[in-house]
């Protein structure tokens, strides 16, 4: 077995300047997703990091369906142990790694849910079965077996056979960043780091040191 400690890799393949930045980390984060989706399976799958009410954090990856001026948005199920988090502390942290651009975008900010039409829009253009889906799974609860989920799939497959109405425990969430930092892989672990945060109402960007 090749042991974990002398796995190394050498990042060389781009470099990051200060020149190469936008005024805004929306219009970077977009010309890197650009790079993302020529190259990467899923390029919008993402690390959502949250905090329980003891203050214990837990991570998991999700998709990204949205990307506008304001935040990232994602869907999920209101019951979840993320969505407990969040309605305790809206304080959330974004993840994405490309190791095959070599790049990650760390994003730190405030969660707050999407409206009701915003929700069900976005669930009209889901598949069918990710429909049934959505009201089958408890999500985060714990089940006996797998036979309970697939009962439940039958149950409401025979209960919605064409239209699918949303459930009132699903929906979207928009993650408004404070802070947003791009990181560029470079030879040696000597890394191309810059962070934007907010200041006096602009988004101003230094370099960090990797």
């Amino acid at each position: 077995m090749k042991s974990i400690k002398n796995i190394r890799t050498d990042y060389i393949k781009n470099e990051l300047n200060i020149e190469d930045l936008q005024k805004s980390p929306f219009d970077l984060f977009n010309l890197w997703m650009d790079d993302a989706l020529k190259c990467i399976d899923e390029p919008n799958a993402f690390v959502l990091s949250t905090v329980n009410k003891n203050g214990l954090p837990s991570s998991r990856v999700l998709l990204l369906r949205g990307i506008s001026s304001i935040g990232f948005s994602f869907y999920t199920n209101y019951n979840s142990q993320k969505a407990k988090d969040i309605s305790i502390n809206p304080n959330v942290s974004l993840n994405f790694f490309w190791p095959a651009l070599e790049r990650q975008i760390r994003i730190n900010g405030q969660v707050r849910k999407l409206s009701d039409d915003e929700s069900t829009t976005y669930f009209n253009s889901r598949p069918y079965d990710s429909q049934i889906g959505a009201w089958s799974s408890p999500q985060s609860q714990i089940i006996n077996s797998r036979n309970i989920l697939d009962e439940r799939v039958d149950k409401f497959k025979n209960k919605y056979k064409n239209e699918v109405p949303r459930p009132p425990h699903w929906g979207g969430y928009i993650v408004e960043p404070e802070s947003m930092e791009f990181w560029q892989g470079r030879a040696s672990r000597l890394h191309d780091r810059f962070l934007f945060k907010i200041r006096d109402g602009k988004w101003d960007a230094s370099r960090l040191a990797p």
